[in-house]
């Protein structure tokens, strides 16, 4: 029968990428080649050379009957011919007399096919990457011509990009499952959290919990308030966890880490060429909240444009993506946190007036570490636990007589923060206990001893003097960090610019010279 070349090209085509799913595409294809071709089953596949395994990624047959199990391991006797032929095969090859190739009668075999076939193999590439191998099969011997492989090779490049396409599928799939899976065992772990389990929930922080409780289950706007390091950030998961937002996300937002220019777009999403780098679409943080919460910490280093635009979602609810021209209403509920004073920065122009009514509308102060000290002794017990795991300690160290009391006679101006580290330093100086904090905490003098120790001091430290060990202590306590959660311009409530001039007029070497 004599075959029109484009019109097989086109039809052939149109089935094989007309469907998403390659199984459908793969038997809309067959259900053509039957009116064209001897065909009675249509397969793709994968040799794996490492593993000796010949997987299936798709197949469509003429009638049910055996179909190859999704993984075939071949006999470790044919790993040498396999993996030689699949390196080296032919772009298209016809096996008419399947009896003839030892290695093909092994699998033919091993699935209980009969030999009296005939097999057109054609390999699949794409962009010089090798996709893997199209299988046809009909019954009788010698049912195949040079004629159907020229065919054949017509649709290579459909074949090819099906084929790559399968095997994105498969891996996207594979990974969302994956995703998935740690989704709802971090949703187990994190459903569970309940003020009980909050540490101080019954001391220190009763009455930030009793906050909490009334004001969880509403919609109303939160404003944490609150030194670096006091838990901000557990506040506001305990206020999404006791919502009826629960099973919705709950995103987080470092206001404070966000350049200018990457503000929109990370908070509001953007459209396919809306800037130079934008290849694909990408939702923002407020339309990845949707149906949840957004917490928007350090909420005081918004910069002035930033503040506008955030009003607007306050005010309306809806966001515009970058580049973008439909507005996209987010059912969302918003808590900020900061640590720095809003009104002092109303004041000086910093911070606008209208927006910090709309955050304010329920604010709760969380007291520092040195304000709850009862809370301490939870805490320490907590981190030796938790970092002792961490650091795969093969025990967990015991505190030595008195340690606690040192713990509560230091002013904590890092908070629990600054208490989890020390706990954590600790543990390494002494791995099997136990655990002290004397040289600890000489090391990060409260106030207190400060003052004492400039009153012995025969030499009286000049104002710079006394910056520079300041600053040189926040550095320490941040491990070198400037900007950012946990930063030593965090610690010291002061812009990470401001910092950094301090640091350069008083001499002060970074992080990657070696702080001093």
């Amino acid at each position: 029968m004599e075959v029109d070349k484009n019109e097989f090209f086109r039809q052939a085509t149109i089935r094989i990428c007309g469907s998403l799913n390659i199984e459908t595409a793969l038997e809309n294809c067959f259900q053509y080649f039957e009116k064209i071709l001897p065909v009675d089953e249509i397969g793709l596949y994968l040799y794996d050379p490492d593993l000796n395994v010949l997987k299936r990624i798709a197949v469509a047959k003429s009638h049910q009957g055996n179909i190859l199990n999704p993984v075939l391991h071949l006999p470790e006797s044919t790993k040498d011919i396999w993996s030689t032929q699949w390196a080296h095969m032919d772009d298209i090859e016809i096996i008419n007399q399947p009896a003839l190739r030892p290695e093909i009668i092994d699998i033919l075999q091993m699935y209980g096919l009969d030999l009296d076939i005939s097999i057109i193999s054609m390999r699949l590439e794409l962009e010089g990457k090798r996709m893997g191998v199209m299988l046809l099969r009909t019954k009788g011997i010698d049912q195949y011509t040079e004629e159907h492989t020229r065919l054949l090779l017509l649709l290579h490049e459909p074949f090819a990009i099906a084929m790559e396409n399968a095997l994105q599928h498969q891996e996207i799939v594979r990974f969302k499952d994956i995703l998935a899976d740690d989704n709802r065992y971090l949703r187990r772990q994190i459903r569970d959290i309940s003020t009980s389990e909050i540490i101080g929930a019954k001391f220190g922080l009763r009455h930030v919990m009793d906050m909490v409780q009334q004001v969880a289950k509403l919609d109303s706007p939160v404003l944490l308030l609150g030194k670096t390091g006091v838990g901000k950030g557990v506040i506001a998961n305990a206020i999404h966890y006791a919502s009826r937002r629960k099973d919705g996300p709950f995103v987080s937002v470092n206001c404070g880490a966000i350049p200018d220019t990457l503000f929109d777009s990370e908070l509001f999403g953007h459209e396919k060429g809306a800037f130079t780098g934008a290849s694909s679409r990408k939702k923002g943080r407020f339309e990845r909240a949707d149906k949840g919460t957004i917490f928007l910490d350090e909420i005081g280093e918004l910069p002035p444009q930033a503040q506008v635009r955030l009003l607007h979602v306050f005010q309306e609810r809806v966001i515009e993506r970058v580049g973008g021209t439909t507005t996209i209403p987010v059912d969302i509920r918003i808590i900020s946190a900061t640590n720095r004073n809003l009104e002092e920065m109303i004041k000086d122009g910093q911070f606008r007036e209208d927006l910090w009514f709309r955050i304010n509308v329920f604010p709760i102060q969380i007291p520092p570490l040195r304000q709850r000290k009862e809370d301490i002794p939870t805490l320490v017990h907590h981190f030796i636990e938790k970092k002792s795991i961490e650091l795969k300690l093969p025990e967990k160290p015991k505190l030595a007589s008195g340690a606690i009391d040192q713990l509560t006679a230091y002013a904590w101006p890092g908070n629990v923060r600054e208490l989890e580290n020390i706990v954590e330093r600790a543990l390494i100086q002494y791995t099997e206990g136990p655990l002290r904090f004397e040289n600890l905490m000489l090391s990060h003098p409260s106030p207190g001893q400060i003052t004492a120790s400039v009153k012995n001091n025969s030499k009286f430290l000049s104002l710079d003097e006394m910056n520079s060990l300041h600053i040189q202590r926040a550095l320490e306590l941040a491990n070198g960090k400037i900007n950012g959660p946990g930063g030593a311009a965090e610690l010291l409530n002061i812009h990470p610019n401001t910092i950094r001039k301090r640091m350069d007029k008083l001499n002060i070497q970074y992080k990657r010279r070696k702080i001093v």
